[in-house]
C-alpha cells in the first residue's frame, strides 16, 4: 500500500523533487556507513593520532540565532566547509622544519579530530548531491569555496592564528580533576561564549558576531581559597581528590580543576612584607614570604641557606657544592675549554632547582638560567628562587614533555642529581636530548653513582650518541662530574649498531609539547637552512640583535624590537609612575618576537616571555636572541607559585584570546595570584576590553594608576594591594 501510494506521488506534479529526496537519503545512508568502517589513514587527523590521551576539549560557545532553522543549516554547512579547508590548509602549513610564524601546537585528540571531520564530510557531501540538480547551485558553491581561500589568504597576514572556536585548553586527565572550593559568586547576565547569527547587507551572507571578552553587567564577589596548600596553592598541581588527601596534596602529572579556580589565593599565616629589591635579594630573602613547613628542617643539613633574623640568608662562601659554586663553575670550564660562560653559552636550563646559588653565580657570568623547579620539591626550593629575582618555573617532569621548543638551551644542568635517567626506555633523557641544542652541552654531577646506574647510564648515552667530553671526580667539591655533548649532525646516526631508541618519524613535530607525551624515540639533528638550530647563534650579546635565515618575517622581527623600544624608552619608563628599581621579575603574558624583553634588558630585569599556545610559534626565535620563554594555554593556570611576579604585561592579549576560553575573568584571577602584593600590571588593549576590565581589577581592590585611551585603544597601568577579603 506504502508503495503504491508512493508511486503515485511520483506521478504527480512534483515527483521530481521527492525522486531527488530519495536519492539523497540513500546518498546520506551510504555515506555515513562508509565512514564508519573506512579506515581514517586518508584523513587529516593521521598525523594526531598520538594525542588521543588527551582529554577531549569541550565546545566553548553556543549559537544563537533568530533566523530560521533553513538559513542556520545553510550557515552551518557552509561553516563546516570552511573549516574543511582551513584545516587541510594548516595541515600543509604544518610545521616540521621550525619556520615562523606558524601555530604551536594541536590539542585535540585523533578521534576528536576524526569525528568532527566525518563530520564535516558528511555535511558537504549532502551539499554536493543537493546541488547536483542545478548547474548554477554548483557554481554558486566554488564561488563561495573561492571567497573562502581568499579570506584566508588574508587572514595569513594577521599576528594572531585563529583556531577552531571548539579547541578549548585542555583538562588533562580529568578522572582526577575536583571542582575547587571558595569559588566566586559571579552575577553574569550575558554569556561571552553567546554569538548571534546576523546578515550582512552589503554581502547577503551570514556572519558571526562573538559576546565581549568580559561582560560589562557583571558583578563579582571574591572569596579565598580553601585548600590544602593554602598560601601555596599551584592549581594544576596540587590536587586535593581522594586518593591524594591519603599520599600527599601534589600530583605525578599536571592536572588542571575542571572549573577554573574563581577563588584568591590567601596570604601567609604570619604575614607578607614587600620583597627585598634587587641585587640585595641575591644575597637576603624575608623569611615569613617563603616559609615553609619543611624549609626549617631542609636548613638544618644545608649551610647554604641559613635563617638569621627575620630574613633568609644566602652566604657568598657556602654551597651546595663543597668549595663554593665559583670552584665548581671554574672546573666545569677547565675540563671543556669550548664552554665559555656568557659568551657561547648563553641559554641555561638548571633540573631541579636545587642551589639557587648555582643560579645566582651564572647570572654574574651573563648567563640567563632557567630553573625548573620539579613538582615534589616540597621545601619549595623554587619559590625561594622566585624571591631571590631569578628565572623559575614549577612543573611535573614524568610523562609529558617539557613546554619548550626543540633545540633551544645551550646547555642544561642537573647538580647532584637523582633522576634515573635510565628508567622508563630512557624517556627523560631523550626529553633532554629534544631540547637541548645541537652541539649543546648536558652537565651531570653526582656524589655517588653505583656501578649498575653507571652503566646503564653509559649504555643509553652511547644509544643516543652522546660525546662524553669529561669525566672528572673533583677533590675539593667531591662530586663526580660528567659533561656530554649532543651531535651536530645525523651521520652519526647511521652508525649505530643498535637502532634503539628508534628515530622518531619525518611527520612528527619536535616543537610539539603542550600536553604531548614523552617519545621513546629520538629526534633527528635539523640539516635544512630554513630549520632553526642547524647553526650556533652568535655570541652573547650579538646574538640579542642578530635575525637568522630561518626566521620568516625578519621585517616583522626587527620592526618588533624597534616598537618596544620606543615605547618602553618614551611611555613605560617615564609615564606609568612605575618605580622600576623595584621590578625584578617581569611576566609578558603574549610574546611575539621578545622584543618588548629585549627593550627591559638594560633595567637588570629578566622577562619571562609567554607564548600562547594557540599563537604563532614565534618562542624557538626567543631562545635564539638568548632570552627565555614557555608555552603556555590561558585557558588554564600557570605553573608557578604564587606571588611569583613584579610585573605582569599584557599586549592585545585578551583581544587575542577569539572566545577560547569559557571563563575569560579566571585569568584575571590568575593575574591576582602570581602577582606579589604590591606588583603592576600593564594592560594594552581595545577600549571595549579596558573598560569592564578596569572593573574588575577594582573589585579585586586594586588600584588604578592610570588609563589612557585614543583611537578605540588604551592602557591601564593598575597596582595590586595587600588587601585580602
Amino acid at each position: 500500500m506504502a508503495l503504491a501510494r508512493f508511486g503515485r506521488q511520483v506521478k504527480r506534479q512534483h515527483g521530481v523533487c521527492v525522486k531527488m529526496t530519495a536519492v539523497a537519503i540513500l546518498g546520506l545512508c551510504f555515506i555515513f556507513v562508509w565512514s564508519m568502517f573506512s579506515s581514517p589513514s586518508n584523513s587529516v587527523t593521521v598525523q594526531r593520532e598520538s594525542f588521543d590521551d588527551i582529554a577531549e576539549p569541550v565546545a566553548s560557545s553556543t549559537i544563537v540565532s533568530k533566523s530560521k532553522g533553513k538559513d542556520i543549516e545553510k550557515h552551518d554547512a557552509n561553516d563546516n566547509k570552511k573549516k574543511v579547508e582551513s584545516s587541510l590548509k594548516k595541515k600543509d602549513e604544518k610545521k616540521v622544519n621550525g619556520s615562523l610564524p606558524l601555530p604551536a601546537h594541536e590539542h585535540k585528540s585523533g578521534k576528536n579530530n576524526e569525528k568532527h571531520v566525518s563530520k564535516r564530510k558528511k555535511d558537504k557531501d549532502k551539499s554536493k548531491l543537493s546541488n547536483e540538480v542545478s548547474k548554477e547551485n554548483q557554481e554558486n558553491q566554488e564561488q563561495e569555496e573561492s571567497q573562502g581561500e581568499e579570506a584566508e589568504k588574508e587572514n595569513e597576514d594577521e599576528e594572531e592564528v585563529v583556531v577552531d572556536d571548539k579547541e578549548e585548553g585542555l583538562d588533562g586527565e580529568s578522572e582526577e580533576k575536583g571542582e575547587m572550593e571558595g569559588d566566586a559568586d559571579v552575577d553574569e547576565s550575558v554569556d561571552q561564549e553567546t554569538q548571534e547569527m546576523v546578515e550582512n547587507e552589503n554581502e547577503g551572507k551570514k556572519r558571526q558576531i562573538k559576546g565581549p571578552v568580559f561582560d560589562p553587567k557583571a558583578h563579582y564577589s571574591w572569596k579565598q581559597c580553601s585548600t590544602r596548600s593554602k598560601h601555596n596553592y599551584i592549581p594544576c598541581i596540587d590536587v586535593e581528590s581522594g586518593f591524594t588527601r591519603l599520599h600527599g596534596y601534589r600530583h605525578r602529572e599536571r592536572t588542571c580543576p575542571k572549573a577554573p579556580p574563581m577563588c584568591l589565593v590567601p596570604l601567609p599565616h604570619d604575614g607578607y612584607d614587600s620583597p627585598v629589591h634587587w641585587p640585595e635579594s641575591k644575597l637576603k630573602v624575608l623569611y615569613k614570604n617563603v616559609a615553609h613547613p619543611k624549609l626549617a628542617a631542609y636548613m638544618k643539613n644545608h649551610n647554604w641557606l641559613i635563617k638569621s633574623g627575620e630574613y633568609l640568608m644566602f652566604p657568598q662562601n657556602q654551597s651546595e657544592f663543597k668549595g663554593g659554586v665559583v670552584h665548581y663553575l671554574e672546573s666545569i670550564e677547565e675540563m671543556v675549554p669550548d664552554i665559555e660562560w656568557g659568551k657561547n653559552i648563553r641559554v641555561v636550563l638548571d633540573v631541579g632547582c636545587s642551589d639557587s646559588s648555582f643560579v645566582a653565580s651564572l647570572l654574574d657570568k651573563d648567563v640567563l638560567t632557567l630553573s625548573l623547579g620539579l613538582k615534589d620539591d616540597l621545601v619549595d626550593l623554587a619559590q625561594v628562587s622566585l624571591e631571590r629575582g631569578f628565572a623559575t618555573f614549577v612543573s611535573p617532569f614524568a610523562r609529558r614533555s617539557l613546554p619548550f621548543p626543540s633545540g633551544v638551551f645551550d646547555a642544561i644542568h642537573c647538580g647532584r642529581c637523582t633522576i634515573p635517567w635510565h628508567a622508563h626506555e630512557g624517556k627523560l633523557l631523550l626529553e633532554i636530548n629534544r631540547i637541548l641544542r645541537p652541539g649543546g652541552y648536558f652537565i651531570l654531577s653526582t656524589k655517588h653513582d653505583s656501578i649498575e646506574e653507571e652503566n646503564a647510564m653509559n649504555t643509553l648515552t652511547s644509544s643516543i650518541c652522546w660525546n662524553i667530553l669529561a669525566h672528572k671526580t673533583d677533590d675539593v667539591s667531591e662530586v663526580g662530574v660528567k659533561i656530554y655533548q649532543k651531535p651536530e649532525s645525523n651521520d652519526i646516526y647511521v652508525l649505530r649498531r643498535r637502532i634503539n631508541p628508534p628515530l622518531c618519524k619525518e611527520n612528527e613535530n619536535p616543537d610539539a609539547s603542550w600536553y604531548i607525551p614523552m617519545k621513546t624515540c629520538l629526534h633527528t639533528v635539523p640539516s635544512a637552512i630554513e630549520q632553526h638550530g642547524t647553526e650556533w647563534p652568535e655570541e652573547w650579546p650579538k646574538r640579542l640583535e642578530t635575525y637568522p635565515d630561518w626566521l620568516n618575517n625578519k621585517e616583522k622581527a626587527i620592526d618588533d624590537t624597534k616598537h618596544w623600544k620606543d615605547i618602553v624608552d618614551k611611555s613605560y619608563l617615564t609615564g606609568l609612575g612605575i618605580v622600576w628599581s623595584t621590578i625584578r621579575n617581569v611576566m609578558d603574558m603574549k610574546a611575539t618576537y621578545g622584543g618588548f624583553a629585549a627593550a627591559l634588558l638594560q633595567q637588570k630585569i629578566w622577562v619571562m616571555n609567554v607564548v600562547p599556545v594557540h599563537a604563532p610559534d614565534t618562542l624557538p626565535f626567543i631562545f635564539e636572541r638568548g632570552l627565555v620563554g614557555i608555552y603556555h594555554d590561558w585557558c588554564e593556570p600557570f605553573g608557578t607559585y604564587p606571588r611569583s611576579y613584579d610585573l605582569l604585561h599584557a599586549d592585545h592579549f585578551f583581544s587575542r584570546l577569539k572566545n577560547r576560553c569559557k571563563h575569560p575573568v579566571s585569568i584575571v584571577v590568575e593575574m591576582d595570584r602570581i602577582l606579589r602584593p604590591g606588583g603592576w600590571v600593564v594592560v594594552r588593549d581595545k577600549v571595549e576590553i579596558l573598560d569592564p576590565l578596569e572593573a574588575i581589577l577594582r573589585s579585586l581592590r586594586w588600584e588604578i594608576r592610570m588609563t589612557y585611551s585614543q583611537n578605540k585603544e588604551g592602557i591601564i597601568c593598575a597596582q595590586k594591594t595587600i588587601w585580602r577579603p
